[in-house]
């Protein structure tokens, strides 16, 4: 491996490594799923060194993770049935450019709240992470997705 490939090798931020899943990847973007089992919650990470913001990519990819993002979102509305989908991505606490994808209920802890901070975060059992992660899994496969080996 050359010093430049070293350079340029994506890792994922250890914070998110620690709070959440990996479904799989899009052509551009790691997709990640939240341990909090309080919400539907999952996270586009784009596989680029050094970006912390979505106008640090380059045009080509601004795109590509709007097209992964807009998908994610429409089968997490399908899938969950939320009242509402919020997206955003923040980088207060994590700097590497990541967009959250979070189904919201009007019944959920945090409703009308941000969820950040607005209750503890709650654990999956085994059982509940395990089909949480193959229905997302299931309903994101397709040409453009690829799941873990």
């Amino acid at each position: 491996m050359s010093e430049l490939d070293v350079k340029l090798k994506f890792e994922l931020d250890p914070q998110l490594q620690s709070d959440s899943v990996i479904l799989g990847e899009f052509p551009l973007s790691l997709v990640l799923m939240s341990r909090d089992a309080n919400y539907p919650w999952c996270i586009l990470v784009p596989r680029r060194k050094g970006v912390y913001a979505i106008h640090h990519l380059a045009e080509e990819d601004r795109q590509q993770l709007m097209r992964e993002s807009c998908h994610l979102s429409e089968v997490m509305a399908d899938l969950f049935v939320p009242d509402r989908m919020n997206v955003g991505a923040l980088g207060n606490v994590v700097a590497q450019l990541h967009m959250h994808h979070v189904a919201r209920f009007k019944n959920d802890p945090a409703w009308p709240r941000p969820v950040w901070g607005a209750v503890e975060a709650k654990a999956f059992t085994e059982e509940e992470l395990k089909s949480r992660v193959s229905r997302l899994r299931s309903a994101l496969a397709g040409d453009d997705f690829t799941p873990p080996a």
